[in-house]
Order: structure tokens, then sequence, then C-alpha cells
């Protein structure tokens, strides 16, 4: 894949999500996401974390949670949501569409990944039926390395993931079938609402 239309992906996927946000109600805003304890505020603080944050002070951040970067993310994300309106936080996301920002040892891919899987932490936990384009789906999936899926520790041991709109599968064992963006959030340890999930084994990753 070429650097420039990863970028260019990531572009898009942040435009479409500052439309979406834009949109949302306040208590839309206050609602659960697919990630666990965060509200659509707390990932949205987190995704433009950052965007607002230095090195520097992401460093001294990861130090304060003792090098455990999830439990840094969680402090973060739960400060800068209950100091900051729901409007800036969209500024925060609008102002930096174009941000260059990649995760260490991630780049634009990587980019590409958290905001497209937080991004659908958001709409699939409200129930709003957001579609991500199949070509930037397909950029994710051909993007998990072995490391990637391990780091989330999702047991997928004999599960067959097979999408229904892409032609892509991960595993042998009996079958789930979804969209490739539900497969893609079963990876990642989301539990997904029965409905977005068939198949023998479905009942494993569902609420």
């Amino acid at each position: 894949m070429i650097d420039e239309d990863i970028r260019a992906a990531v572009m898009a996927e942040r435009s479409e999500q500052v439309d979406l946000l834009a949109t949302l109600r306040p208590d839309q805003w206050d609602a659960p996401t697919l990630c666990g304890g965060w509200r659509v505020r707390e990932v949205v603080a987190h995704t433009t974390m950052p965007f607002r944050t230095s090195t520097s002070r992401t460093l001294m951040e990861l130090v304060r949670a003792g090098g455990r970067f999830n439990r840094m993310a969680d402090r973060c994300a739960r400060r800068d949501a209950a100091r900051m309106t729901s409007a800036q936080l969209l500024a925060a996301l609008r102002n930096n569409i174009a941000h260059p920002w990649k995760p260490p040892g991630g780049g634009p891919l990587g980019a590409l990944s958290h905001d497209v899987i937080h991004g659908l932490d958001i709409t699939v936990g409200l129930g709003l039926g957001r579609r991500v384009p199949p070509n930037r789906i397909a950029m994710v999936l051909a993007g998990l390395a072995p490391r990637n899926i391990a780091f989330f520790g999702t047991d997928l041991t004999k599960v067959a993931l097979q999408a229904t709109d892409l032609d892509w599968c991960h595993g042998t064992g009996t079958p789930v079938r979804g969209l490739a963006q539900h497969l893609l959030l079963v990876i990642c340890g989301r539990r997904l609402p029965p409905a977005h999930l068939e198949g023998a084994a479905a009942k494993r990753f569902t609420r």
C-alpha cells in the first residue's frame, strides 16, 4: 500500500466522523460505546489526544501510569472528557483532519486503524449503522500482523472469521460470519449486539 493512499483514507475517515459527530444529540455524547466504560466523549477525547498533547507530555503521562499504556489512555480520556465540552472535542477532530500523527511503530496504517476502530466503537455502540467504505476496511485488515491481533488478546482459537462483504477470512474452525467491519471489532475484543454476527460460534463474541 502507498502511504499517500493511506493518508488520504485517514483524512476521509476523520472528515466523515466529524460530519457524523456533529449530528449527535447531547444524550448521545454521553451514551456508552463498545469501548468498555467509555462514552462517546471519552472515545473522542482518546482519538484526539495525540493532536492535543505533546510527545513529552504523553511520556510523562505514561510514567505516571507505571508504564501501562491502557491505564494511561483510560486516565487521560476520562480526564479530558470531563473538562472538555462536546463542541471542544468535535473541534479538536475537525481542526486536525490532516494531522500527520502516527502511533509508534504503526505508520500511517496504524493511524487509519486507530481511527476506524474507534469510529466503529461509537457508531456500532449507538446503533447508527454506519458502513465504513470497504476499501478502507480492507486496508486495515490487510495490515493486521499476528502481533497486532495478539495485542488485543482475543481468544480466536478454532474460530473461522468469514466476511460477508469482502473476500476476507481469518482462522480455521467454527464459523463466525458478518460484515468485515464487525469482524474487525471481534478481533479487537469488542462484544457486539447479536444481530451483527451469525454462525455457530457467534455467541462467543456477542453481548
